[in-house]
C-alpha cells in the first residue's frame, strides 16, 4: 500500500489530504490554520460524488438535430455519452458558426470566480481569454457579491479598492481603537471562506483581542447570529433595508450637535455643504434625523440615540458587509456610510474611519504583503462587449433591448451561444423561474463541469472538468500571507480534462492555440507566472523561494509588510500627494458626475430610497426574505458531499410562526408571485419578527408543479437590480408568504 500526504488549497481553507494507492481517502485542516473541519473532510466525497461528470455528453435532441433542437428539452432530455473528439468537434463547429453568422458578442461567456482557489486554473480567467483568443465575446462586467459597490465607489473615492482589496487591519482596531459598529453584522460563518483560499483563518482570535483590549461592538442586523459567539456586543435590530436611513441620522445629528469635523470635510471631501443641506432637509423640509429614521427602521428611537453615543466619542471604526449593497438602491448605505466617516473625521487613521467586508469573508483586515500570488494574464475582448452580470437573462430574453449602465447606454445583443465555465447561475441568479425561461433562448449552450448540477443538467453540450486536486497550480490570496504550491493528488477521475487543456485542443481547432497559450503548458505557465513573484520579491528586497523549492515545501509565509495597513492612509497623510482618483481629488460626498447621468434613482449625493419590496411595503401576510451564505458551504459548492436533513432551513421567529401554525420543524412553503420552494422551519426568537432568514446553496430542483423542492430561495428572489448606476444584484429586496406544506407531507408520508 501506498500512502502519501500532501498540502492542498481551497477558498475554504488549507488542508493536508492522504491519498492511498492514487485514491483521495482523507483531509484534513492544515495544522493550525483554523479552517472548518466538516468543509475539508468533505473532499473525498466531493472529488468521488455520485454526482461527477465521468465523460463528454450531449443532449439527445441536440445530438441528433445540432441548434435547430431548440432550448424547450434542457432540463428534461436524456444527455447521451459521447467521445471527446466528438464533443471537442461538435463545440468547436458551433463557435464557428455562431462566430461566422452572428459575430463575436452573440457568444456570451459565462463564469464566477469562484470554481478554484489556484491562480491558473481559474475558470474565469481561462474562459474568457479562450473566447478572446477566438475571436471575441459578450463579457459579464462586475459580480453579485459587491455589484453596487463596484460602480459607486470609484465615483467617491476614485476606486473600488475599499471593497476589492484595501483595508484596515484589524491589529490597528485592537491597538488603537474604542468602537466597530458593524452593520450588516460580523457573522462567523462567512469567515470560513476566502477568495483564492486562506491559511490563516485569524477573524475569530482578532476580533476577541479587540474585545479583550475593551473594544465596544454593536451589531446592526435583524438576526442575532451575525454576532460572533461569545462577543459581548450590543444588537439592533432593524428593518432589513433600513440601514442607510439609520447612518444618514447620524450624520445628521454629527452636524446638528457640533461633532462634524469641519476641518477634514474641508480638506479631504468635496460636496459636503450639499450633502448637509440634504440632511438638514433644506430642499425636501425633512430634516434626517434619529426620530425620522427610527420610524423607517421601525426602533425604539432610544436605540438610536445610544448608538449616536457610541458614535460620536473616541475611535470609531464604522463597517458594512457586503450583503448591505445587495439590495435595491444598494449603493447609498456604502455611500453613506463613507459619508458619516468623513463627518467624524477619523478616516486614515489606525482602527477608525470605514472599511467594508469584514463580515463577508476571511481574510478582510488581515494583515499581508499584496502582489506575491500571481495571476494568470487575460487577453483583449476583440470585437467583444459587457453586460452587467446579474443582466444576463435580460439579455437573453430582450436581445436589442438598450439599459442606462453607469452613465452610458448598453444594449443587449443577440445571444446565440452561451459557453459557461466555473460558476452555477442555477445557484447564484435571482428569480430563477425566469432564468428558466430565458436559457431555452440561445441556440447552444456548453458547460465545463465536474459535477452534474443544476447548469450542467440544462446544458446541450457537457465537457468534464478536473477538480483543483487533479491537476497543478498555484494558490492564495493579496488578503492572506501565504501562497501555496498546489499539487496534483490524483489522477482525473473518470475522462475529465482540466480547462486549460480543453481550451487548448479547441483553440487548435479554431487555429488561435498559439494567442491562447503562448507555447506553454501547464509546467510552463506554472513556472512563468512564479517568476511574477520571483521578480517582486527582487524589486521589493524579499527573499522568495525558487520554483522548485516551493513546489518542495508546498508553501511559502510572505514576510509581513512593515506597517498594518490603514484605509486611505496616504491620502489622509497628504491629499495633494496623494489625491484620490475622483475629478476633484478628494472624497466626493456629492458627485457631479452622478448628478450629470440624471437619474431619478441616483441622487447625487447619499439619500434614503425606500425599496419597492420591503416590510415598509409589505402586504397582509408577507414577511422580508433575507438570503445569506450557507454555513458548510461555498455559495453551491459542497452541496453534493455533506448531508442533507430536509430541504434548507429557514429560520422565522416563533411570533410569526405561531399566527401561520408552523412548529419547529415542519415543512414549509414560501412563494410569492415569483415562485415557490420548500423549506424546513426552525423557530428563532432572537430573530427579528417580520423577517426570515434563509440561506443560498441547494441546488435547484423544480417538481412538476413548480414548486422548488431543495429550498433554493433565489427562486423568490427579484430579478430586479440595484439602480440604473449600478445594474447589481439586489436580492435582498424581497418580501414572501410562508405556511405549512401540507400537501408535501402527505405526498412524502
Amino acid at each position: 500500500m501506498s500512502e502519501v500526504r500532501k498540502i492542498g488549497l481551497a477558498h475554504w481553507g488549507a488542508f493536508e489530504a492522504t491519498v492511498v494507492d492514487g485514491r483521495l481517502v482523507a483531509a484534513e485542516p492544515l495544522a493550525g490554520s483554523g479552517a472548518d473541519p466538516d468543509m475539508i473532510g468533505a473532499w473525498p466525497a466531493l472529488v468521488y460524488s455520485k454526482d461527477r461528470i465521468d465523460r463528454p455528453h450531449v443532449r439527445e435532441s441536440y445530438l441528433k438535430h445540432g441548434p435547430r433542437a431548440g432550448g424547450a428539452g434542457r432540463g428534461r432530455e436524456p444527455m447521451v455519452p459521447v467521445d471527446w473528439e466528438t464533443a471537442l468537434d461538435l463545440v468547436a463547429g458551433e463557435l464557428r458558426r455562431v462566430h461566422g453568422e452572428f459575430g463575436p458578442t452573440s457568444v456570451f461567456g459565462g463564469s464566477y470566480g469562484w470554481s478554484s482557489a489556484g491562480r491558473f486554473h481559474h475558470a474565469r480567467t481561462q474562459v474568457r481569454r479562450f473566447l478572446a483568443a477566438a475571436g471575441g465575446f459578450t463579457d459579464q462586467v462586475g459580480n453579485y457579491s459587491w455589484g453596487a459597490a463596484h460602480a459607486i465607489l470609484p465615483h467617491v473615492l476614485g476606486s473600488a479598492d475599499a471593497v476589492s482589496g484595501a483595508a484596515t487591519a484589524w491589529d490597528t482596531i485592537a491597538e488603537a481603537g474604542d468602537a466597530v459598529v458593524a452593520f450588516g453584522g460580523l457573522n462567523p460563518k462567512n469567515w470560513h471562506i476566502t477568495s483564492g483560499g486562506a491559511v490563516d483563518h485569524h477573524l475569530p482570535e482578532a476580533v476577541a483581542r479587540a474585545a479583550t483590549r475593551g473594544v465596544r461592538f454593536t451589531v446592526v442586523s435583524p438576526f442575532a447570529d451575525d454576532v460572533p459567539p461569545g462577543l459581548d456586543a450590543t444588537l439592533i435590530r432593524p428593518r432589513p433595508n433600513s440601514d442607510t436611513a439609520i447612518i444618514l441620522a447620524l450624520a445628521h445629528e454629527a452636524v446638528a450637535t457640533g461633532r462634524a469635523d469641519r476641518e477634514f470635510l474641508d480638506r479631504y471631501t468635496s460636496g459636503a455643504e450639499t450633502f448637509i443641506a440634504y440632511l438638514n432637509g433644506d430642499r425636501d423640509g425633512q430634516p434626517k434625523t434619529l426620530d425620522w429614521a427610527a420610524e423607517i427602521a421601525d426602533l425604539d428611537v432610544a436605540e438610536l440615540r445610544r448608538l449616536w453615543d457610541t458614535v460620536r466619542t473616541g475611535r470609531v471604526m464604522l463597517t458594512a458587509s457586503w450583503s448591505l449593497q445587495r439590495a435595491e438602491h444598494g449603493e447609498q448605505p456604502f455611500w453613506a456610510l463613507i459619508a458619516l466617516a468623513a463627518l467624524l473625521g477619523q478616516i486614515g487613521q489606525p482602527g477608525g474611519g470605514f472599511t467594508f467586508g469584514y463580515g463577508s469573508m476571511n481574510g478582510v483586515g488581515e494583515i499581508a504583503r499584496k502582489g506575491y500570488v500571481p495571476a494568470m494574464p487575460g487577453l483583449p475582448n476583440p470585437n467583444g462587449m459587457g453586460i452587467p452580470v446579474a443582466a444576463f437573462a435580460d439579455a437573453f430574453l430582450h436581445p436589442g433591448d438598450a439599459i442606462p449602465f453607469n452613465g452610458r447606454s448598453v444594449t443587449y445583443p443577440d445571444v446565440r451561444l452561451v459557453y459557461w465555465a466555473g460558476g452555477n447561475p442555477f445557484h447564484h441568479a435571482q428569480d430563477l423561474g425566469r432564468l428558466e425561461e430565458a436559457w431555452q433562448r440561445p441556440e447552444t449552450i456548453i458547460v465545463h463541469e465536474p459535477w452534474w448540477t443544476p447548469t450542467a443538467q440544462r446544458a446541450d453540450i457537457v465537457l468534464p472538468a478536473t477538480t483543483s486536486v487533479e491537476r497543478n497550480d498555484i494558490g492564495g490570496s493579496s488578503r492572506d500571507p501565504y501562497v501555496v504550491a498546489m499539487p496534483r493528488m490524483i489522477d482525473p477521475v473518470g475522462e475529465a480534462r482540466d480547462d486549460f487543456a480543453i481550451f487548448r485542443d479547441l483553440a487548435d481547432r479554431l487555429g488561435c492555440r498559439a494567442a491562447f497559450d503562448e507555447g506553454l503548458d501547464e509546467e510552463g505557465w506554472l513556472r512563468r507566472l512564479w517568476s511574477q513573484t520571483e521578480a517582486r520579491g527582487a524589486a521589493e528586497g524579499i527573499n522568495v523561494p525558487d520554483f522548485e523549492t516551493f513546489r518542495s515545501d508546498g508553501l511559502w509565509r510572505v514576510p509581513a509588510p512593515a506597517t498594518p495597513e490603514v484605509l486611505l492612509a496616504d491620502f489622509r497623510a497628504d491629499p495633494d500627494r496623494a489625491p484620490l482618483a475622483t475629478p476633484s481629488g478628494r472624497i466626493e460626498l456629492a458627485s457631479p458626475a452622478i448628478a450629470g447621468f440624471g437619474y431619478e434613482t441616483v441622487p447625487p449625493h447619499p439619500a434614503w430610497l425606500a425599496p419597492a419590496e420591503w416590510l415598509g411595503a409589505a402586504g397582509p401576510d408577507e414577511l422580508h426574505l433575507v438570503t445569506n451564505q450557507p454555513a458548510k458551504q461555498l455559495h453551491g459548492q459542497l452541496y453534493q458531499a455533506l448531508p442533507h436533513d430536509g430541504p434548507t432551513p429557514v429560520a422565522i421567529n416563533p411570533e410569526d410562526a405561531d399566527s401561520r401554525g408552523i412548529a419547529d420543524g415542519d415543512i414549509v412553503r414560501l412563494w410569492n408571485g415569483r415562485g415557490a420552494c420548500l423549506a424546513t422551519a426552525r423557530l428563532d426568537d432572537s430573530l427579528r419578527p417580520g423577517v426570515l432568514i434563509m440561506a443560498t446553496g441547494a441546488w435547484y430542483a423544480p417538481g412538476d408543479d413548480g414548486v422548488e423542492r431543495n429550498g433554493n430561495p433565489n427562486v423568490l428572489t427579484a430579478s430586479r437590480r440595484t439602480s440604473p448606476l449600478g445594474q447589481a444584484c439586489a436580492a435582498l429586496s424581497a418580501l414572501v408568504r410562508i405556511a405549512p406544506e401540507t400537501d408535501t407531507l402527505k405526498r412524502t408520508a
